[in-house]
């Protein structure tokens, strides 16, 4: 079996799981957190959504600068819905770029460059795993936390939780 054919079902599990987290997503106090350090509650909800473009840049491309010269302009949260509709488009961009990676493609070398410093090379298959779907993963756990905090049910991920059965 080709290696994006055995990544597929679990890349298809969890952008389900995080897409429903993020229906969930407040919006009225967009700039909420629960601490100062902390994400602004519309801030990590648009991450999130977003990182799935990862999936595309790093099958196209052999390296990334991730401050390039003249800044990264970070998307503003306006609606939950338009974020959720963003975030479905970036699954199926996404989906459709694995899908189509061959196992050479995923075993080419990968860079990951800030402010012109290599911070480190991978086979581009460990870094879908590690910083698209682990990375997804990560934040939307910070998600679910956040909609606790909110007294806003928390769906199952991998079972039923506290608000509702699987």
């Amino acid at each position: 079996m080709p290696i994006a054919q055995s990544l597929l079902p679990e890349f298809d599990q969890e952008m389900k799981t995080t897409r429903k987290i993020l229906e969930r997503i407040p919006e009225a106090e967009p700039e909420w957190k629960p601490h100062a350090k902390s994400f602004a509650i519309g801030d990590l909800a648009l991450h999130v959504a977003n990182l799935p473009t990862w999936t595309k840049m790093t099958l196209d491309l052999s390296e990334l600068e991730i401050n390039p010269p003249g800044g990264f302009q970070r998307p503003v949260f306006s609606t939950t819905q338009a974020m959720v509709a963003d975030f479905d488009k970036n699954v199926k961009e996404a989906r459709e770029a694995l899908s189509n990676a061959s196992d050479q493609q995923l075993m080419e070398p990968w860079t990951l460059i800030k402010d012109g410093v290599r911070l480190f090379t991978l086979p581009k298959v460990a870094v879908l795993r590690t910083w698209v779907m682990n990375h997804l993963i990560h934040h939307r756990g910070q998600l679910s936390v956040y909609l606790r905090l909110n007294d806003i049910a928390v769906p199952g991920v991998y079972g039923p939780s506290a608000d509702e059965a699987m």
